[in-house]
């Protein structure tokens, strides 16, 4: 009889019991829902948008074929500013493609909406990318010396060593008269690049990409893009079930001992050295080495949790983004061959004989720097940012939302905004010339985002992008393959579907 009885209950009551509790919780998701559906109608009822299917909202219109981008901006010209877009019926952000609304959104302290950047937190933790309010400005003030140009300048050699390693294997592929794919050895090479910045780290990864932790940064990218584009993948049970899951821990796994050992080690090194100078004598002082010195005005450093977090987020960041924005850079100049030759001009009269590139060298390349802006402006690194209200916000033309509503800004639809940029779809560096920057509105570009919470290595990524280019059409031309246009992706980086492929000849050659 006993086993029969649960706490008192029979059997009859036992299934009653959990019946009731289990319709209780339906109920409750139930008005979870419905009260979000109309909470987001509410907040965006002033905002007129794209028709929604009655099922799938606008999400069935993105089919991974390299035209959502172009969706994003065909819509953005018929709902000028901003204009809603829905996942299904329950989930909704605004889509902001002007200006004026981003300068209003990022004039203001909101944090990043969690979706997107979630994924990315059990590999970067909570570093500066995904933090907000005082611990964020805590992180801010205590990183900020370690982009000072002071600490920039010794990685310009690095940046060059790294590239000149790729341009010589694309030497190696000249002879097989194919098309060379950009992402796969540029992100190789600024791979490479960030390790040597960031903690002094030799991978030799672009000749040998089988080192564990290598093989971990590179299998982490993949599958956080991954999982951000696969829908089942967006629950936490599915994806941590499934292979892809598995993959993920294991590489987590790798990462994270890579990086703890590294702190741990050079804690010891500056603990015998005791003081910083004595560590510069011997190299330069990299990444690491100024996070592990620096206090804030009360004495205090960083946990060791927090310096694995920003270390991970300085990888990922300085990796991938930098790495979108050079390949995209290199296909422009390959597909306006006008443009390439000025540019080679320009190189070439300032580096002359030089095999490399140097730190003064950097700010002689003004046409060269204009054309990475306007490539950063037709294929921005990062695509789009997202921001949750805390306060309710109104707009320059009166419309307004209230706390808890998420924007999305496209900075993709924001760079070829009509009314800011004339024949937004045509390459024109002179865009970026001081007598027109002097007339445009101070958000119409923001590959670096902008207010407080812009990138803060912004500086470091242009470096490495002026490096990269001047030594690539130091040694090539580019040439474009047509039969092969990428397909733009729009994950995390602006990615593509097919990869970006240019064909090369070396300069002085037949």
């Amino acid at each position: 009889m006993a086993s029969n009885v649960l706490f008192g209950l029979f059997p009859t009551q036992l299934y009653s019991w959990a019946a009731s509790l289990c319709l209780l919780l339906v109920l409750y998701k139930a008005t979870q829902l419905y009260l979000r559906r109309r909470f987001l109608l509410t907040a965006f009822s002033s905002f007129p948008g794209p028709k929604r299917h009655w099922l799938y909202g606008n999400a069935h219109e993105f089919k991974a074929d390299g035209k959502e981008l172009d969706i994003i901006d065909g819509y953005a010209k018929k709902y000028p500013y901003a204009y809603p877009l829905w996942l299904g019926n329950f989930y909704a952000s605004l889509i902001v493609c002007h200006p004026d609304y981003a300068k209003a959104i990022l004039s203001r302290q909101d944090p990043k909406d969690d979706f997107g950047y979630y994924f990315l937190i059990p590999w970067i933790g909570k570093g500066l990318l995904v933090l907000s309010g005082q611990k964020w400005f805590q992180h801010r003030r205590l990183l900020t010396p370690a982009f000072h140009y002071n600490i920039l300048k010794p990685y310009v050699k690095l940046m060059a060593d790294c590239s000149k390693v790729m341009l010589d294997k694309w030497d190696n592929l000249i002879g097989e008269e194919k098309p060379v794919e950009l992402f796969h050895h540029v992100s190789l090479m600024t791979l490479d690049s960030i390790m040597k910045c960031a903690f002094s780290y030799h991978s030799n990864c672009q000749h040998n990409s089988e080192n564990e932790y290598i093989k971990a940064v590179y299998e982490l990218s993949y599958l956080v893009d991954h999982r951000f584009t696969c829908l089942p993948y967006h629950n936490d049970f599915i994806f941590y079930l499934s292979p892809h899951g598995f993959r993920f821990r294991r590489a987590l796994k790798v990462a994270h001992d890579h990086t703890d050992n590294v702190i741990k080690q050079r804690k010891k090194s500056l603990h015998e050295q005791k003081e910083l100078e004595k560590l510069q004598e011997k190299r330069h002082l990299d990444f690491l080495d100024i996070l592990l010195c620096t206090k804030d005005e009360n004495g205090n450093s960083l946990s060791d949790e927090d310096l694995r977090a920003e270390v991970d987020t300085f990888m990922f960041e300085g990796h991938d983004t930098t790495a979108s924005g050079i390949s995209w850079t290199l296909y422009c100049m390959a597909k306006y061959p006008e443009h390439q030759q000025k540019c080679w001009e320009e190189i070439r009269d300032v580096l002359g004989e030089k095999q490399t590139v140097d730190w003064d060298d950097l700010g002689k390349m003004p046409y060269t720097t204009l054309c990475i802006k306007e490539s950063l402006r037709l294929y921005p690194p990062v695509p789009g940012i997202a921001r949750k209200l805390t306060q309710p916000i109104t707009f320059c033309d009166g419309r307004s939302l209230p706390k808890g509503a998420v924007m999305f800004l496209s900075l993709y639809a924001i760079n070829r905004c009509p009314s800011i940029w004339e024949d937004p779809e045509v390459f024109d560096p002179m865009r970026f010339s001081a007598e027109n920057l002097a007339k445009r509105n101070s958000h119409a570009f923001l590959p670096f985002s902008a207010g407080s919470r812009n990138c803060i290595g912004q500086n470091f990524a242009m470096n490495e992008m002026k490096v990269t280019l001047a030594l690539t059409l130091q040694r090539f031309e580019l040439y474009p393959d047509p039969g092969n246009e990428p397909l733009k992706a729009p994950e995390l980086v602006l990615r593509t579907t097919n990869g970006i492929h240019i064909k090369l000849k070396r300069k002085g050659g037949d």
